[in-house]
């Protein structure tokens, strides 16, 4: 394992957790800023634990076993996270908001996945 996978995949863990707990609980800095993105892009706030929530947290989970010596529960879970993100993406391209939760999610999130995955091997 490279130091580079080690720290992008160490900061996806740490955003991830932060982001599904943050959605979990309604972090309310966070739901300021979320809240109308949400109801723009037409995602229920009752989805904020799940799928949202959720979501965020197994793959922060399953990265994390990846580095602990379960390297395809890494991959699997990396490649989860892209997919997660560029659905959420698309979710807000669709409806033409370009609010800083999209830009959140495919200028942090997003990057943060793919890098991760793209260094796993």
């Amino acid at each position: 394992m490279s130091t580079a996978h080690l720290i992008v995949t160490l900061v996806a863990i740490g955003a991830n957790t932060f982001s599904g707990i943050a959605a979990i609980t309604r972090f309310e800095p966070i739901m300021r800023v979320l809240t109308p993105a949400m109801q723009t892009a037409g995602v229920p706030l009752t989805w904020l634990v799940f799928p949202i929530g959720t979501l965020k947290l197994a793959g922060a989970a399953g990265l994390a076993i990846g580095l602990l010596g379960a390297p395809i529960v890494g991959t699997a879970a990396a490649a989860g996270l892209v997919l997660y993100f560029v659905c959420a993406a698309y979710s807000h391209i669709r409806v033409g908001d370009y609010s800083p939760t999209f830009f959140g999610a495919v200028g942090v999130f997003l990057p943060l996945a793919v890098a991760s995955l793209a260094l796993d091997g």
